[in-house]
């Protein structure tokens, strides 16, 4: 496995990893129609968009497979939510479910970590939903919960609820 900055031409594979793992992970958690709906090819020109108009200090990072296949990503940057009190946030975390448990996730959080730190953030957020059994992941890695918030999906009301690092330097040295 190797963990790369992603570039545009990963698009495709984005799209993939992204679509196939929201329906393996939200099947019974996110309405039904709204996973089938799920578009590679429009969700493509999205990661396209992302990916060729990089946003200074945000990271966006492919894991790929001994075959040079990509299987999981991650994106990070600014906190975008207020009031948190904290300046960094994992935007995404993506692993096809074949891929799951085998050190992937570890490594994609820890190097949006070590490229936030390196960009003078301290600190680091992410949100998840609550009745995504990986929310204990975060916990395991060291985060704290924060918080938490109503969202909408298809016209469903979901929880999400936010773990925090009150330290990513300390995240990123404790688990090389």
């Amino acid at each position: 496995m190797r963990i790369r900055s992603a570039n545009v031409e990963d698009a495709p594979a984005v799209s993939r990893v992204h679509i196939d793992s929201w329906r393996t992970t939200y099947r019974g958690i996110v309405p039904d129609q709204v996973l089938d709906g799920l578009d590679y090819v429009r969700n493509e020109q999205r990661w396209r968009g992302v990916l060729s108009q990089p946003i200074e200090l945000r990271c966006f990072l492919v894991a790929e497979s001994d075959d040079g296949q990509v299987v999981g990503f991650a994106t990070g940057g600014p906190n975008r939510t207020e009031g948190t009190g904290y300046n960094g946030e994992l935007y995404a975390i993506y692993i096809l479910n074949s891929h799951q448990r085998k050190g992937i996730g570890r490594a994609l959080v820890l190097g949006v970590a070590r490229l936030l730190a390196r960009n003078s953030y301290t600190t680091m957020l992410v949100w998840v939903l609550e009745k995504n059994p990986a929310r204990y992941f975060y916990e395991a890695l060291g985060a704290k919960f924060v918080g938490r918030k109503r969202i909408e999906i298809g016209n469903a009301q979901l929880e999400e609820i936010s773990y925090g690092w009150d330290d990513i330097a300390e995240l990123a040295a404790l688990h090389r």
